[in-house]
């Protein structure tokens, strides 16, 4: 497609006397009236050129626009000085606010950036550009043209020129046709403009708000983590403390004259009770030093790092996450953490178990958690003391348990406690990530 000069150009070039005559003549005398006609039209078109190439400076920004407009209108009217400038008030953004372009384009005002002295004249028609004090009629006077931006039913700002010839009705419609189009160029770069920077901002937000949500997701992780920890730090805290107290009791005894069969037995308690205080002490000392786990903030990271905490020698913890893990909201994965952990301490405490599994399921409308093990519990029994300790008839104990039900029950899910495969009991949270209902799983589900 021809650009748009190279079209204006062809059309000036075939709009000279003879083709608008269809008569050929070397005389000067001859048709004054078709030779001033064609000069005319040539400038015109020329000039609609440079206007057509000022206008779609649109998409460049506003600086760019009015630097074009300025020079088309100065080079069109072969001007001394060509002025441009907005009204106080109107197109806040839009830069430079004024420009004035002198003779051979130098410019002697860009924005608030002065250059020469200007002109009284010129210095005057300025303040009444800028105070909108100009009237809405183009003003022609020989050799002077003012031509107002009218946007909306008034008026923005102003083109004037101060030319070398005189001005006709042809350069007094192409400047107001400049003008108009101006104004509109203008505003639609404005409106750009402020697309543009919005755009812009809601991408920074948006960025803002994904690195906050990613930082408040493993806040949210080290928290739970950290809480596992003291929880895990304060019950082997007592836990030890008694095993080594009754360790050093039996121990005590056995200093005083008693049977040997009787020194044999408490000494055998004593060595007992002291494994176990190591092996609850290595767990939770491992838990603990390892806070800096900063790149486990997955729900299965975090689920096999419980199953290193809670391991003492004779527990084998093994984890299994099943379908394709999506990120769960925060309450959700702190209320998992949590049931894993307690289920996880109570059998490596109480359950004299020696294997546990921790099975994980990502489906369509829920997530849910199992945990089993091999060791004494009675699913029975831990069913009928869950109702009891609920009814707050305990003293306070098995409150792990209830604190698990509560917790799920919280987020919307179903808690049971049911015969594990292995042989224990195990313990199963199902939590909904929908509207729909969860499932009954069966035996071979989590």
């Amino acid at each position: 497609m021809p650009d748009v000069s190279e079209l204006v150009a062809a059309m000036a070039e075939e709009s000279d006397l003879t083709r608008l005559t269809g008569l050929r003549t070397g005389k000067s005398t001859f048709y004054p009236q078709y030779r001033g006609a064609t000069a005319r039209l040539k400038r015109t078109l020329s000039s609609l050129g440079l206007i057509a190439g000022a206008l779609v400076r649109t998409s460049d920004g506003p600086e760019r626009l009015i630097c074009e407009v300025v020079e088309a209108a100065r080079v069109h009217l072969d001007a001394q000085w060509a002025v441009f400038a907005l009204a106080d008030g109107t197109f806040v953004d839009a830069g430079p606010r004024c420009l004035v372009l002198g003779p051979d384009g130098t410019p002697y005002l860009v924005g608030d950036v002065e250059g020469p002295p200007l002109p009284d004249d010129v210095v005057d028609l300025l303040d009444n550009i800028r105070r909108a004090g100009i009237g809405d009629e183009v003003v022609v006077d020989n050799r002077f043209v003012c031509v107002p931006l009218a946007l909306g039913g008034g008026h923005v700002g102003a083109l004037a020129a101060w030319t070398r010839r005189p001005i006709d009705a042809t350069d007094a419609a192409v400047l107001s046709i400049l003008a108009s189009q101006t104004a509109v160029a203008l505003q639609n770069s404005a409106v750009l403009e402020h697309a543009r920077r919005t755009a812009a901002d809601l991408e920074s937000r948006n960025a803002e708000l994904e690195a906050a949500q990613r930082e408040l997701g493993a806040a949210q992780r080290n928290r739970v983590l950290d809480e596992e920890r003291h929880r895990i730090a304060r019950e082997l805290h007592d836990s030890v403390t008694q095993a080594v107290l009754s360790a050093g009791m039996q121990i005590e005894v056995c200093r005083n004259d008693i049977p040997a069969d009787e020194r044999r037995e408490r000494l055998d308690l004593a060595k007992d009770l002291t494994r176990r205080a190591v092996d609850q002490l290595r767990s939770a000392i491992y838990a603990l030093e390892h806070s800096a786990d900063h790149h486990k903030s997955s729900l299965p990271d975090m689920l096999a790092q419980l199953g290193v905490v809670h391991m003492p020698g004779e527990l084998t913890v093994t984890v299994d996450v099943g379908g394709a893990p999506v990120e769960l909201p925060g309450d959700v994965d702190h209320t998992l953490i949590r049931v894993a952990g307690e289920a996880l301490f109570n059998t490596a405490v109480h359950a004299e178990a020696t294997r546990a599994r921790v099975r994980l399921r990502y489906e369509t409308h829920q997530v849910s958690l199992a945990v089993d093990d091999d060791g004494c519990g009675e699913p029975g029994a831990l069913r009928s003391v869950l109702g009891v300790a609920r009814r707050g008839d305990l003293g306070g104990m098995h409150r792990g348990l209830v604190n698990m039900a509560d917790r799920v029950a919280d987020a919307g899910g179903e808690f049971r406690v049911r015969r594990s495969r292995l042989g224990g009991v195990r313990v199963v949270a199902t939590i909904p990530l929908s509207a729909a209902r969860p499932e009954v799983d069966d035996e071979d589900g989590p």
